[in-house]
């Protein structure tokens, strides 16, 4: 499990990079915070247990912040098509 997430840190590190050089550096800083964080656990050797638990809570970190944004913060019509 906790190769798992030293792979989740390795996508989020690409995905990072990417938005970096596509000029979207919050998103890229972001990003970066979560490889650290994956990267963080998968060497922690927890138990499996432990490594689900904390996968559910980022998870429901993450839902709650992004149906926040998409609710309250994004401009409905702001694409410009």
């Amino acid at each position: 499990m906790d190769r798992m997430y030293r792979v989740l840190g390795f996508w989020t590190g690409i995905f990072a990079v990417m938005f970096y050089l596509g000029d979207m550096y919050t998103t890229s800083l972001i990003f970066f915070g979560q490889t650290g964080f994956f990267l963080l656990l998968g060497y922690l050797k927890l138990s499996e247990r432990m490594y689900i638990y904390v996968f559910g809570a980022y998870l429901t970190v993450f839902f709650a912040g992004f149906t926040y944004w998409t609710t309250f913060m994004m401009v409905p019509g702001a694409g410009g098509h």
